[in-house]
């Protein structure tokens, strides 16, 4: 039993909405043990590992459904098993985590398994222990080998995973302010492995480090920990402090307690979570031992006078006293025949208690402290107590140390809370905790006395929100409020856009308008992320990590994500909803790969970008595959997009009101139409739009109209869409790959990094549209993980429809031989009826495009499909024909049609080694300077 492979989604995939953990199972030799030939003790020592599978519902969907199937005659294989226990070894960690679902993977013996997970590193770690787990209650004669190590124990396993968890998910109260945030509809990005958490996007972003947030003023966090500096000012305003002095050895430690009077209390000069700190010493040896403890957490010490009273919490947040707590340090209560250390057994057997922050209260420890604690009252671990008699382990009232929190929020008198308010004012606190003794917190602290310990920045919201006793408090809510008032916004307007061919020129487009409309737009495409039009981020840019980035940006105040299939088969989507979604088409390639071997699965895939759409799905209703998506979203608006005027179900979707955007014929051409609520909207004639070459390039036209109905549906108005459009072209520095044009030789160079069957044939419509007066000549390529009928598919989309016809290879041969695509494509061309003489291999893409470029002449086109996008578009720039400076060699008397095979240049050598097809070799052509490669790995 192992696991073959493993992904890890960080949002919407193909298995879920949420995060889930993917698992391929191989159960080997066990998928002939289930449950229920494994038998009774299998299951009777799961569930007595993890007790918590009781309440797992299952396909009963009622607690005890899990083991009631696992006690089935037939019961169920062992890879639903490690389904379950991921989850509950989360849950016993702390997480709710609930979602679940085990299937054949198609191979005997072999499941996919999906769980739901909160931290990445506690989901993955759950998988394997729990591999581990079930292992170890196997029978030794088919247990796998070495599944489990010599001397492993479950209960030391299962601790240490929840103090891993615990280690990396997020602390109690930036969880619950995490969780007000969602409340709240606000979006949420943990930016580090800490408590540094974003909440909203872009503009709009607020941070929070625990209870810290991005108002917090820094001086005021400094004074706060200043112990000594907040005494006094709390001191010259009038409020409760007790006497205090700060020192720096034993022997002015024991003088100032002299001078203050016993009993005194020790405690470190910027220490936290009650660590360092002794209380009611009375004798000048226990402040000189109080220090040394002080010490180790602090260079000074403070000495201050030690008030009785109860210890209370006072939260103040923006002004507001939110919840008052008394806290109790940990203890256990004689009974008069139990020992301390059976009592302690006792106390941690409450379900609420667990370890770290796993639960709201924290397990009582017998350790150094808690023996220190058991000496001054002349006691030992042994020791047993008279019933009644309190024996307190620690000398704070910490929940982490094992104390207890009551919740007197409804009973604080007035005067105590005021003082509270005025105390983190005074401080300058937006977020407070007051640490107040007092010996009855309904009385006056004018009355009765008490005093203010100490002011904390960053105060812990674990024991409001879970009080061991008393009423929670949801102290994150006016947090929240604070750093988002009622009516402000939380997130920007997202645009996500995918689809075989055409996401990056129509992201492009919609940024354009986007930014042309007043907004700073965050794009990401498959060369890069940018920022309001600069790029600050090379290389394909297309998954959930590039999302994240563009949103944790400051200055964004709209997003578009440009998000491809692989994104979303490795991770998934980096955001849980988006404003619009667009799908432009499904067409084939990629296909065999990541398990997607269909149009049909593909189509799938594309698909969850419109189902998490809230406000619009843009579909192709020209595109059978995209038209069946909108059976899937929940968008408030659907709208379509077709070139066809004639669409029926789009004509029938107008008339009901629905939006959509059309091509129309008119006098002076081809108009793009927008309808909405049934108004119809002309838009801009498409000859008008630079990037479509005056409408000859219709896959820009579509593209145009993409960008045109996501803006509209954006809320963007026309004028601004009309000036986008107008004035976004396809220059390489724009769109570099995109169908770019240079004209600058005495032949045109149409440029495109069309990769499948579908692009090419776009760009050979588009070649065909344009006025030539010479020959076209084609450089022709496809990815080597491609199938071999993909290939064949790209050579036959031009197959015919040029005079010359170069195959060549990427630089990535993905597993290729040397020459191995460029003879299928040189093949399928000759195959569809290309002449011999008219096809060249040409493997490396340098030497390919070279050969095009001095075969050029005037009134000839070449269209060069290229793959290393800077290094080829320098090539194409810097080349010179042949008659001026650095001229390269090729030359040839007369053009031909493709269908006479017209020969290739004479000057160029012949090689007649593959079928009598020309290969060239261009090693002696002078090279021009190489770009470093910025083409997008196989994506799409």
């Amino acid at each position: 039993m192992r696991i073959l492979d493993r992904s890890v989604y960080v949002g919407p995939s193909l298995y879920a909405r949420f995060p889930v953990i993917r698992l391929e199972l191989d159960l080997g030799e066990l998928e002939a043990w289930p449950t229920g030939r494994l038998g009774a003790p299998f299951v009777d020592a799961l569930a007595q590992a993890l007790p918590g599978l009781q309440s797992h519902g299952c396909s009963y969907r009622e607690p005890g459904g899990f083991i009631r199937r696992m006690r089935e005659d037939e019961g169920t294989w062992l890879g639903h098993v490690l389904e379950h226990v991921a989850i509950e070894l989360q849950n016993i960690a702390g997480e709710e985590v609930t979602f679940g679902k085990t299937r054949g993977a198609g191979t005997p013996g072999v499941y996919t398994v999906v769980y739901e997970y909160e931290q990445r590193d506690e989901g993955i770690a759950a998988g394997e222990l729990g591999l581990r787990l079930i292992s170890s209650l196997l029978p030794a004669d088919i247990r796998p080998k070495d599944a489990v190590p010599e001397g492993w124990s479950w209960p030391e396993a299962r601790d240490e995973f929840i103090r891993f968890a615990q280690r990396r998910a997020l602390g109690p109260s930036t969880a619950s302010l995490v969780a007000a945030a969602e409340k709240n509809g606000i979006p949420w990005l943990r930016l580090n492995d800490q408590s540094l958490v974003q909440l909203g996007h872009g503009k709009y972003q607020q941070r929070i480090q625990a209870t810290v947030t991005g108002q917090t003023p820094h001086i005021a966090v400094e004074l706060a920990s200043d112990k000594e500096e907040t005494n006094k000012i709390l001191a010259t305003l009038g409020l409760p402090v007790p006497k205090q002095e700060l020192v720096q050895s034993e022997g002015q430690a024991v003088r100032a307690a002299q001078r203050i009077g016993f009993p005194v209390v020790t405690k470190p000069y910027n220490g936290n979570h009650g660590r360092g700190i002794s209380i009611r010493l009375t004798t000048d040896a226990e402040v000189a031992q109080g220090y040394l403890v002080a010490r180790e957490h602090s260079r000074s010490v403070i000495v201050e006078t030690f008030l009785e009273g109860d210890d209370h919490r006072l939260l103040v947040v923006n002004g507001e006293l939110v919840a008052a707590t008394r806290r109790t340090p940990g203890h256990v209560v004689g009974d008069g025949t139990r020992s301390v250390a059976a009592l302690i057994e006792i106390v941690n057997q409450d379900p609420r208690r667990g370890v770290g922050h796993e639960k709201v209260l924290t397990r009582l420890e017998l350790d150094a402290q808690a023996h220190k604690m058991l000496e001054r009252v002349g006691m030992t671990e042994h020791s047993v107590p008279e019933a009644g008699q309190v024996v307190y382990l620690r000398s704070t009232a910490n929940l982490s140390t094992g104390g207890t929190a009551t919740d007197v929020t409804d009973v604080i008198h007035p005067d105590n809370r005021e003082m509270a308010e005025r105390a983190v004012r005074a401080i300058g606190l937006d977020v407070g905790g007051v640490d107040f003794l007092s010996k009855n917190i309904t009385e006056s602290y004018r009355k009765i006395g008490g005093g203010i310990c100490e002011v904390n920045a960053a105060p812990g919201f674990r024991m409001h929100v879970a009080p061991s006793e008393g009423t929670p408090r949801d102290v994150a809510g006016p947090v929240i409020n604070m750093l988002f008032p009622p009516g402000a916004a939380s997130r920007v307007p997202i645009a996500a856009i995918t689809g075989t061919n055409g996401k990056t020129t129509t992201s492009r487009m919609l940024a354009h308008i986007l930014k042309m409309a007043g907004f700073t737009p965050g794009l990401t495409t498959t060369d890069g992320v940018y920022i309001d039009g600069q790029r600050t981020v090379a290389g394909d840019m297309t998954g959930p990590v590039s999302a994240r980035m563009v949103l944790a940006d400051p200055q964004i105040d709209v997003a578009v994500l440009e998000t491809a299939r692989g994104g979303l088969l490795r991770a998934g989507m980096g955001v849980n909803e988006v404003n619009v979604g667009g799908v432009l088409n499904v067409q084939a390639d990629h296909l065999g790969l990541k398990g997607i071997d269909t149009l049909e699965q593909l189509a799938e895939v594309k698909r969850i970008v419109v189902e998490v759409a809230t406000d619009c799905a843009v579909l192709n209703a020209d595109d059978p595959l995209v038209l069946r998506m909108s059976g899937y979203t929940e968008a408030k608006n659907i709208c379509y997009v077709t070139v066809n005027p004639q669409h029926t179900l789009v004509r029938e979707h107008i008339r009901a009101g629905g939006r959509a955007c059309a091509l129309e014929a008119g006098v002076n051409g081809q108009m793009i139409a927008l309808y909405d609520r049934g108004g119809h909207i002309p838009l801009v004639w498409t000859h008008l739009i630079p990037a479509t070459l005056e409408g000859r390039a219709m896959h820009n036209v579509q593209n145009a109209m993409f960008a045109a109905a996501m803006a509209f549906s954006l809320g963007i108005k026309l004028d601004a869409i009309r000036q986008g459009l107008r004035t976004f072209d396809s220059t390489f520095f724009q769109a570099p790959g995109r169908m770019n044009v240079f004209n600058e030789h005495p032949f045109k160079v149409l440029f495109d990094y069309g990769h499948n069957a579908h692009a090419v044939a776009a760009m050979a419509d588009l070649a065909q549209r344009l006025d030539v007066t010479g020959r076209r000549i084609v450089v022709l390529a496809g990815p080597g993980d491609r199938r071999d009928e993909d290939l064949v598919a790209i050579a036959q989309a031009v197959a015919g429809r040029f005079d010359h016809y170069i195959c060549r290879r990427d630089d990535n041969l993905r597993n290729r031989a040397g020459d191995e695509v460029p003879k299928i494509q040189a093949a399928a061309l000759k195959a569809a009826g290309v002449k011999e003489r008219a096809i060249a291999v040409i493997p490396d893409e340098q030497d390919a495009i070279n050969a095009a470029l001095a075969m050029g002449e005037p009134g000839d086109l070449l269209l060069i499909f290229a793959d290393a996008l800077v290094r080829s578009w320098k090539q194409i720039t810097k080349f010179r024909p042949a008659g001026l400076p650095a001229t390269n060699s090729g030359h040839h008397d007369q053009a031909a049609s493709a269908t006479d095979g017209a020969a290739l240049p004479a000057a160029l050598p012949q090689y007649a080694g593959d079928g009598g097809m020309a290969a060239l070799s261009l090693e002696g052509l002078i090279r021009d300077e190489r770009g470093v490669r910025l083409a997008p790995e196989a994506e799409d």
